[in-house]
């Protein structure tokens, strides 16, 4: 499993906002500047992090994002989540996927299952407040 750039984008760019937000609205161009990351890039990361309902959008002056909950409320997981679906190691463990055929005579599905849970419970651990 490898987190791509919009996952790791969509990570820096809420911890920004989370970090800077006060009682305001973030612009974008003011995290793309702080974090080293191009706006359009960024812009295309926002869009599914807001329709995903972890931000609010302000138009015009003193515009910006901002984000809709606590940054105690934000797992990592369920961000990275968000942007690159299920974190699973192997594709038989993606949720709604049919029962493997194989699975009953399995060697190594318990070592897949074990990884899934050391994966979902160390990003669990995480919140943006942590970061």
């Amino acid at each position: 499993m490898m987190i791509s750039t919009k996952g790791r984008y969509a990570l820096r760019f809420l911890v920004d906002v989370a970090a800077n937000q006060g009682e305001g609205f973030v612009p974008l161009k003011d995290t793309a500047r702080r974090q080293g990351i191009s706006e359009k890039y960024l812009e295309i990361v926002v869009k599914e992090l807001a329709r995903g309902g972890l931000l609010e959008a302000q138009r015009g002056k003193g515009g910006g994002y901002r984000l809709a909950r606590p940054p105690e409320e934000y797992r990592v997981r369920d961000i990275l989540e968000r942007m690159e679906g299920p974190l699973v190691p192997v594709a038989c463990l993606e949720p709604g996927r049919a029962a493997c055929p194989r699975k009953d005579a399995c060697r190594t599905l318990p070592l897949w299952q074990g990884l899934d849970r050391v994966i979902s419970d160390y990003l669990d651990r995480f919140t943006l407040a942590d970061l």
